[in-house]
């Protein structure tokens, strides 16, 4: 494992680093932030009490939120990346900060507020002079606890595509890589205590030199992102991708070729995005502008009033879904490739061996014997468990959702009995699973295909072209092979996609 590590950090660096950068960034704004409000709202609230006390309610119910709902209710108003991000922590940073301000004030020995009283100084004299003096401690006390909150919970922040340590972390979990896990937890816990100490060593500033360094990383950041404003790309196409290897090789494909053919076009790629609603919520909301999406989800979850009926072939699914598409939400869904990912239900031999399982129908008499783990997308949607529990009638005895990899880990564990996956799973070779037959037919085709908006298409007509050079290309096989090549070999995505694309003579 540790020569795994030692290599993914000599070839990673760059990105590595990249990340450090991109958490700090988003770290220290949101605090900024956080303090510019918090502090003034205590300052102001210290003469009421009952107002302050309703506040500091408001404050802690908000921390109560979980992070991926908080990160989900902002994206359809301020988009993805950076900026629903910094507001998400910005809220979670608000309550310690403000506390520890309050808390400060109020403990001031009331003996001196009456010599403040007696010697009749303004009360912005007072504030500056003596009080915030006194309550620095506290403060300084609030802002760590309020810095340490921030940068673990801003990993998170990579699930929305604004970077940072996080994009190690779910990779990591992802595609099984304990050397990029190993690099996001570790350097997120470095850079935790390393800024917790660097403000408890400011705090031991004079208040003057305080107010400098706080005036000062606010000019340095306001002026960065001014800067990065100005000189951004002018002609950017954000592409996105669901959780897992597959996606993320797609994605690099589709960079790889926009980029080769239109040298103006800038592409931004951002891997591990979610699941379907999160990604064509995004989509339509023009906050990405192309994802790879399969045509069974599309005719069976995306569109509205959704058929229920599999009994169709593959040319007849995607023409469905392109159309569908077209109509509902003015979007164009370009030629799908060769191979097909489809739904399967898998078990261990060993299980399958036991109770002859080689069909869906045949669990039915082991139904309640079933402890299921499906990823959260299969356990929800209509082509997934609804699906199959309303065409086979097939209520199974227990179900927990958990992300792709993990459910893989605990069919091998024996945590579970039964899970969710894909045709092209590297796992079903790695793990030694059975596949169980659709014997009722009831998983549409999936075939995958780039989905975007038709004015995208309008903006930037040469990418149809681009993407489509993926048309009837890249095998079952093929697709497998680079899945296991990412998640069980670890290499990286971009290297496998590239791979390809040269090998198969794509460029």
């Amino acid at each position: 494992m540790w020569q795994d590590l030692i290599k993914t950090i000599n070839t990673q660096h760059t990105e590595i680093w990249q990340a450090l950068i991109q958490h700090i960034e988003l770290s220290l704004v949101s605090l900024l932030i956080a303090a510019i409000i918090a502090i003034p709202l205590a300052v102001v609230l210290i003469r009421n009490k009952r107002l302050a006390e309703i506040v500091l309610q408001i404050t802690s119910i908000m921390q109560t939120i979980p992070s991926l709902a908080l990160l989900g209710i902002l994206i359809p108003f301020v988009g993805i990346g950076t900026v629903p991000s910094i507001i998400a922590l910005v809220i979670y940073a608000i309550m310690p900060i403000f506390q520890g301000t309050y808390s400060g004030l109020s403990e001031i020995d009331p003996s001196l507020k009456e010599a403040e009283l007696a010697l009749g100084l303004p009360k912005w004299m007072t504030l500056f002079k003596i009080d915030l003096p006194l309550a620095m401690p506290s403060i300084i006390g609030g802002i760590r606890v309020a810095l340490v909150l921030i940068i673990g919970t801003g990993t998170l922040a990579a699930l929305i595509g604004a970077g940072g340590l996080g994009t190690y972390i779910i990779t990591g979990i992802e595609t099984n890589n304990n050397s990029y896990l190993i690099i996001g937890v570790i350097l997120s816990s470095i850079l935790a205590i390393t800024f917790s100490a660097l403000v408890k060593w400011i705090g031991s500033f004079s208040q003057k030199k305080i107010i400098i360094t706080f005036l000062g990383l606010l000019a340095i950041f306001s002026g960065y992102f001014g800067y990065q404003k100005l000189i951004g790309p002018k002609n950017e196409i954000v592409i996105a991708g669901k959780l897992g290897s597959e996606p993320d090789i797609l994605i690099n494909m589709y960079k790889e070729l926009i980029e080769r053919d239109n040298q103006n076009l800038k592409v931004t790629l951002k891997p591990n995005f979610g699941a379907t609603t999160f990604l064509f919520n995004s989509l339509k909301s023009n906050q990405i502008q192309v994802y790879p999406e399969f045509t069974g989800t599309i005719t069976q979850t995306i569109l509205k009033n959704a058929t229920n009926s599999t009994d169709h072939s593959a040319k007849l699914t995607y023409q469905l879904a392109k159309q569908g598409l077209k109509k509902q939400y003015d979007m164009d869904y370009l030629q799908p490739m060769k191979y097909y990912n489809g739904y399967a239900l898998l078990v261990t031999k060993q299980f399958a061996k036991e109770y002859n399982l080689k069909t869906i129908s045949d669990l039915l008499p082991i139904a309640n014997k079933l402890q299921a783990g499906f990823d959260p997308d299969f356990n929800s949607l209509k082509d997934g468990y609804p699906g199959i529990k309303k065409s086979y009638h097939l209520n199974m005895g227990s179900i927990k959702t958990m992300e792709p990899v993990i459910r893989y880990k605990a069919i091998e564990k024996g945590k579970v009995n039964i899970v969710d996956g894909y045709t092209t799973d590297p796992e079903i070779k790695e793990y030694d699973l059975v596949a169980l037959k659709d014997d009722k037919n009831f998983f549409p085709p999936f075939q995958g295909a780039p989905l975007l908006k038709s004015s995208t298409l309008k903006n930037y007509p040469s990418i149809r072209k681009s993407l489509e050079k993926l048309s009837n290309r890249i095998s079952n096989t093929d697709m497998q092979e680079m899945n296991y090549q990412v998640q069980i070999k670890h290499k990286k995505a971009s290297k496998v996609a590239h791979n390809y694309l040269k090998q198969h003579k794509i460029i």
